[in-house]
């Protein structure tokens, strides 16, 4: 005789598919939530040795902005040094015409003219003095003018003083230091 089932087939035929959907589902998840925790694992590796690389790089800048700092105040002490120098060898290549600078200003003044004071200054020289007479100051200009070591007398001022006599005067004068040949050579050269 034949058998005839009765049972519900389909219905445990669903129940299996649906307890089989319900375990790819769950696999599914555990999976993911694995791939998901290696992700996170592996990001926080990348970004933990991505700090170690950070500090790192801030230790080695420090390092060199120290050496940086060394290295410009260094070259500023260089600087220091050389302007210094550059002084010393002036004021020793300029020795002799300081000399001749005095020497020419003594013949410059005439006779009954006298100085009282000299103030130099980027190289022009403001005298002032008291003379006899007028025309006695403009021999001494003109004397300053034909000197080979100034140029282009000034006068400032002009009063009029009785210390020596009725024609005295005071006056201040400006006149230009002329450099010499051999000290313009060397400031053209480098």
């Amino acid at each position: 005789m034949t058998h005839i089932n009765l049972l519900p087939w389909r219905e445990e035929a669903r129940e299996l598919e649906r307890k089989a959907f319900i375990a790819r589902l769950l696999a599914s998840a555990v999976v993911g939530a694995l791939l998901m925790f290696l992700w996170i694992l592996l990001a926080d590796n990348q970004l933990e040795h991505q700090h170690m690389r950070n500090s790192y790089l801030q230790s080695n800048i420090a390092e060199m902005d120290k050496k940086v700092a060394e290295i410009s105040q260094l070259k500023r002490k260089k600087a220091e040094m050389l302007s210094r120098m550059k002084v010393i060898q002036d004021l020793q290549g300029n020795r002799s015409e300081i000399v001749k600078m005095f020497d020419e200003l003594v013949r410059a003044v005439p006779d009954g003219t006298y100085l009282e004071s000299l103030t130099g200054k980027q190289g022009k020289i403001t005298m002032s003095g008291f003379s006899e007479s007028n025309n006695r100051i403009s021999m001494f200009m003109r004397n300053l003018d034909n000197s080979p070591k100034y140029a282009n007398s000034n006068l400032t001022k002009v009063q009029q003083d009785d210390r020596l006599g009725e024609q005295g005067s005071v006056f201040d004068l400006q006149v230009e230091v002329e450099t010499s040949v051999a000290e313009n050579s060397e400031s053209s050269q480098p």
